[in-house]
């Protein structure tokens, strides 16, 4: 059999040894005589994988536990409206820093719900970069302060978090959550659609500071209420098991690749092979986003015409690279190099790169 170089943006490539282990257990998982899939959610089967999946989370991002860990539907899209709903009080104002696409779209979605305001936007520059931390409009009043922390589709990515003191800090981490070493405590709410860094669609992680859950209305709708999955350990109803098996799976990976210090490491290596080959290239190959906010997992760029990133697209097909075609709304190559890409893949992009500009 042989492996595509996965380079997708989402669903994104998984680790080979998850893989193995999920197919070698698929039709008996740890003796039942089932697929996992086949287990009821109730079972002390399936308990025990849910629960040692929240247990990993905690141990691998260390959080304290003042903060609740939650799998929940919908993709960080469902997110978009759920803080809102749950943490924008009547009279208050929620604070949107637009940093692409998505953060725009988690605007959209607040506006319906209550106030907003804008305290920052890199839009004036096609979101190539991450405003500076000392130009945000940060007010004590704000009932949250929003942000994503990496922005697929542009390359763009916080290198440090602003400091909100005693106003929340809400962070969609739905591209690279698990990539590097976090302060969980600067955050009042995390988010992350696991397609990226965490495995397959149709889990969502939620990491809440406790006392937030408190802002919930009584009137809620039962299934967009923080409170109802964390009162019932993400088991309200039937959770997305294989995935959340999955997802256990993917951590337990990560324990063993000696934690997320080292999966950093990998990343920081991966990411400098592509940016050192576009850096070199006078200008044959051309980075959107500014150095300075430069992604570790999501690398995007362009060649200098049009016919050429199109030979570039349609070659690197042929040898085997799926998923270098930039987002549709900006074009352009982009090469997403989450957790699971092997660095041998990335390593054989750079040749690529290199033979391609040599050739043209």
């Amino acid at each position: 059999m042989k492996r595509a170089f996965n380079f997708n943006a989402g669903p994104a490539a998984l680790p080979l040894d998850v893989l193995k282990e999920a197919q070698a257990e698929l039709l008996d998982f740890n003796g039942t005589g089932m697929s996992v899939m086949e287990l009821s959610h109730r079972s002390k089967d399936y308990e025990a994988v849910h629960n040692k999946a929240q247990e990993l989370l905690g141990k691998l991002l260390g959080i304290p536990d003042n903060y609740a860990v939650l799998f929940v539907q919908g993709g960080a899209s469902q997110q978009f409206s759920m803080v809102p709903m749950n943490l924008l009080g009547e009279g208050q104002t929620a604070n949107y820093i637009l940093t692409g696409v998505w953060s725009e779209k988690a605007l959209e979605q607040a506006e319906k719900e209550g106030k907003t305001r804008v305290g920052a936007s890199s839009a004036d520059s096609n979101h190539n970069y991450i405003p500076d931390l000392a130009q945000l409009d940060l007010q004590a009043d704000d009932a949250y302060v929003h942000i994503t922390s990496n922005n697929t589709i542009y390359g763009t990515q916080w290198k440090r978090f602003p400091d909100t003191k005693d106003v929340p800090l809400i962070v969609d981490m739905s591209s690279d959550i698990l990539s590097r070493p976090l302060d969980i405590s600067k955050f009042g709410l995390i988010y992350a659609g696991a397609q990226k860094n965490l495995g397959p669609s149709g889990v969502t992680v939620v990491i809440i500071r406790k006392d937030l859950l408190e802002r919930s209305p009584k009137n809620m709708p039962t299934m967009l209420d923080y409170n109802t999955h964390a009162s019932k350990n993400s088991m309200f109803n039937t959770p997305p098991t294989f995935g959340i098996y999955l997802l256990g799976k993917v951590l337990a990976w990560v324990e063993r690749y000696g934690g997320v210090k080292a999966i950093e490491k990998v990343n920081e290596l991966k990411a400098s092979m592509l940016y050192d080959a576009i850096d070199q290239s006078d200008g044959f190959y051309k980075g959107h986003a500014d150095k300075g906010s430069r992604s570790l997992m999501n690398v995007t760029f362009n060649l200098s015409s049009e016919e050429l990133e199109k030979k570039f697209l349609a070659e690197a097909k042929e040898a085997g690279f799926v998923g270098l075609n930039g987002h549709r709304s900006i074009g352009g190559c982009r090469a997403s190099i989450y957790n699971a890409a092997p660095v041998e893949s990335v390593e054989a992009l750079r040749q690529f790169m290199l033979d391609f500009r040599a050739k043209n």
